[in-house]
């Protein structure tokens, strides 16, 4: 049984409603309770492709889940239901209409007033907006008293008469886009190791032995040590050898961007509307397929 304490924990966050195979509805819209009893009596699911819509389910029987609240209809038969403004008024005529729809006892005979109950997202305040209604009129007279003021033509078998004309609505549809997470594209960066090979001259001093003939020029050098001894003479040879240095440079900078490519795509859905048969004195039907 779903109890007053449950409101904000329904309205404050962002439960939905659910059918009973726990198939999703819709989010929760408002929450109407009985003015005698103070309980909730309503839950309005927001259906429709953007929620744009609300269809009112009554909460006898009904459960909480969490932030969601369960109910023992099928969203086939939520969806069905009657169409009603959810403007914090509900009248005896709706509340009638939305027993017959769900096949529960009630109606405009032991109608009580509700009172609307919403949650301010931004400051979690809950607020209420009560709708009278007289529990002691008599619908069908006042609605015999409504077809002579109005001058209209018959009366409405299915229910209390609210004007002169069957309104006849059907179902558009909206297609809309919205942006979600697709996919996502990591750059990441790592080190391999490869062989490079380069080719660099290198030199090195050979000994080369230089005889030359005793001149005037180096007789003097020539006689100037003993006539016959020993010696040693020396020289240093040197050579080069490759060098190899690393150094880390800059070469390029990468980075990820993205473009946006367009396709088209063919959205198919099922929209209902409604047609409008007449039938006449002999029994003969007219269709006006709209």
């Amino acid at each position: 049984m779903i109890t007053q304490e449950n409101i904000d924990t329904m309205l404050g966050n962002g439960g939905n409603v659910l059918g009973s195979d726990g198939e999703k509805i819709g989010s929760i819209g408002q929450v109407y309770l009985d003015d005698q009893t103070g309980e909730p009596s309503w839950v309005t699911a927001k259906t429709g492709l953007f929620g744009t819509s609300e269809s009112f389910i009554p909460l006898q029987g009904a459960d909480v889940e969490g932030h969601d609240v369960r109910v023992p209809y099928s969203k086939h038969q939520v969806k069905d239901a009657p169409r009603i403004e959810s403007d914090g008024n509900l009248s005896p005529e709706e509340e009638d209409r939305l027993y017959r729809h769900y096949e529960i006892g009630g109606g405009t005979s032991n109608y009580t007033d509700t009172t609307r109950t919403t949650t301010d997202t931004t400051t979690g305040t809950t607020t209420g907006t009560t709708g009278h209604h007289d529990r002691d009129v008599d619908i069908d007279t006042s609605s015999r008293h409504a077809d002579t003021d109005r001058g209209t033509v018959g009366h409405d078998t299915s229910g209390p008469t609210t004007d002169d004309a069957m309104t006849r609505s059907e179902e558009q549809l909206h297609v809309g886009t919205e942006r979600r997470e697709a996919g996502r594209a990591r750059m990441r960066k790592y080190v391999v190791t490869e062989n490079v090979t380069k080719t660099v001259p290198v030199s090195h001093e050979e000994v080369r032995v230089e005889r030359e003939p005793i001149t005037d020029a180096n007789r003097g050098d020539a006689m100037g040590g003993p006539a016959i001894s020993e010696e040693e003479h020396e020289v240093t040879l040197h050579a080069e050898r490759p060098v190899v240095e690393k150094e880390a440079v800059p070469v390029e900078r990468v980075r990820l961007d993205t473009e946006t490519v367009t396709t088209n795509e063919t959205v198919s859905e099922e929209v209902r509307k409604e047609q409008i048969d007449v039938d006449g004195e002999e029994g003969t039907r007219r269709g006006n397929n709209l």
